[in-house]
């Protein structure tokens, strides 16, 4: 393709630094990924967020967790429309084809996906209204979630509407009947976390308390 361009310099300094190091220290572990395949115990639907970095929070290695990263970490409800559906293509693949034991949804502080949801559905943000704004049209998930916290105090609107962008992920994977089969045989189980990204503080939403806890 003519448009593009040979890769950065810096990065290309860092692959370099990667290869004679971490590669070359465990070259027998990255072989035997190549060879074996992927047995991922968990899936981690994270936002887009370049400050989100689920592997660091919880130390694992490659080969550790199957990861999908959105804006806002949204999951849509399920949708067999035959039309292109990134999300849901990850969520099948990871319960159906690697059987995952554990999905995992986190959220995090300051997500700019969900300040745009918040702008949008308080009419601040018309540009997110036109059908061509893809960032919108993702962006509706979250409108229910919207509706559930517009009549908090404004300071704490953006963080209830955060942790509501977990907690409706959740509640859509429980459409998709192959998420639903394994949920109801215990064959994974589903979680939802929020991430401070200022604190490094992490929440678990608590399903008996109907609130997000601290860990």
């Amino acid at each position: 393709m003519q448009h593009a361009k040979p890769l950065p310099s810096y990065l290309v300094q860092r692959y370099h630094g990667w290869k004679a190091t971490t590669w070359t220290e465990n070259r027998a572990w990255y072989r035997r990924l190549a060879e074996d395949g992927q047995r991922p115990r968990a899936m981690v639907i994270s936002c887009c967020d370049s400050r989100v970095h689920v592997t660091s929070i919880f130390g694992a290695d490659q080969g550790e967790f199957f990861i999908h990263r959105n804006i806002a970490n949204l999951v849509p409800p399920y949708n067999p429309d035959g039309e292109y559906h990134g999300t849901s293509a990850a969520v099948e693949f990871a319960v159906t084809a690697l059987k995952v034991a554990h999905l995992i949804v986190v959220g995090h502080s300051a997500c700019g996906g969900v300040q745009g949801c918040h702008d949008m559905c308080s009419g601040h943000a018309p540009e997110l209204e036109e059908k061509s704004s893809f960032i919108g049209r993702w962006m509706d998930i979250l409108r229910p979630g919207y509706d559930r916290v517009k009549d908090l105090a404004p300071a704490d609107q953006l963080n209830a509407l955060e942790k509501e962008a977990v907690l409706i992920s959740l509640e859509n994977l429980m459409t998709f009947p192959f998420v639903r089969a394994a949920v109801e045989a215990d064959e994974m189980t589903l979680h939802g976390l929020w991430n401070d990204i200022g604190e490094g503080s992490l929440e678990y939403f608590d399903p008996s308390a109907k609130r997000f806890q601290p860990i």
